[in-house]
């Protein structure tokens, strides 16, 4: 059954990379009839560059505003990264959609190396994720780990100016936004586990809005929401913020889902605790139980 035609406003950051995924949702919800706009917002997380996300509040900064537009009425929808949506929605926001993941894995990026091992002892890798550097560390103890922070545009450019030797970034965003000849290689996702819903984008609605979860159906890939569920479990049972050090990912093969989680310490001071889980899970309920088991695993093995 088709939904009826809707007027609706999209929030969204004025970064090159969240507009495109506004307008790509837009097209879609055009296609099928709605009048749909945009609102472009800055939110607090584009105006602090200089202090890592950890340290100033987490993800959530990126969404708060976008969620205050949503609460007064001025936008029906917002389009949101789902790895920079928090593990806990406030009170009367639900996510609606969450539509086909693009590339989950992370993105070596360097003008002058082919590969993470290519590069020289003590270079300096651009990041501003405690996940990526734990994982760095991980592969290379040597490696000088130094924040980068700013939109996508902004961070290639610190790289092209010789700050960094490298820098890591997600294949997703760099593919959507047609600069993939930027990527040497991808990360092998057993190397380099992907953050919880890395690479997929989540729609947040008022709870109540009926019209416009129903009009929303047609995006949603119940695969793709079934995997991000499980790897948001994990992270949601472990306290899960963008200031923890910790990576999910999680692979659906029919209706076999398999999660892998690892957890490290930023100081380096223990090695990196990893968890798996596999089971059945054709609902988002067994496929969170899943990522709670495994979130439970890291813990007993000194994840906290």
């Amino acid at each position: 059954m088709n939904s009826k035609p809707l007027n609706i406003v999209i929030a969204t950051r004025e970064s090159r990379l969240a507009l495109w995924q506004a307008e790509h949702v837009q097209a879609l919800l055009a296609a099928r009839g709605h009048q749909v706009s945009l609102l472009g917002m800055t939110t607090l997380g584009d105006q602090i560059l200089d202090r890592t996300l950890s340290k100033v509040g987490g993800k959530g900064l990126f969404v708060k505003e976008l969620e205050t537009a949503l609460e007064d009425g001025r936008a029906d929808i917002a389009v949101h990264s789902l790895k920079d949506v928090p593990m806990e929605l406030p009170e009367g926001m639900l996510l609606a959609c969450v539509m086909e993941r693009e590339d989950a894995r992370d993105a070596f990026v360097s003008p002058r190396h082919a590969r993470l091992q290519d590069l020289p002892q003590g270079a300096v890798v651009g990041t501003s994720s405690l996940r990526r550097t734990v994982l760095l560390q991980a592969l290379r103890p040597d490696l000088r780990i130094e924040p980068l922070r700013g939109n996508l545009d902004t961070r290639l450019r610190k790289l092209d100016e010789g700050q960094y030797e490298a820098i890591v970034l997600a294949a997703a965003g760099l593919k959507r936004l047609g600069l993939q000849e930027r990527i040497r290689c991808e990360f092998d996702e057993a190397q380099m586990l992907p953050a919880a819903g890395q690479g997929a984008l989540g729609i947040e609605v008022r709870a109540g809005r009926s019209d416009l979860i129903e009009a929303l159906a047609p995006l949603v890939h119940q695969p793709t929401w079934l995997r991000v569920a499980a790897e948001r479990a994990v992270s949601r049972a472990m306290g899960g913020s963008c200031s923890m050090p910790l990576a999910a990912h999680a692979v659906l093969k029919g209706e076999h889902l398999h999660i892998a989680a690892a957890w490290g310490d930023p100081e380096a001071r223990t090695p990196l605790v990893r968890a798996s889980q596999s089971g059945l899970a054709t609902t988002l309920e067994q496929a969170e139980a899943l990522g709670q088991a495994v979130a439970t695993q890291l813990r007993e093995r000194g994840a906290h």
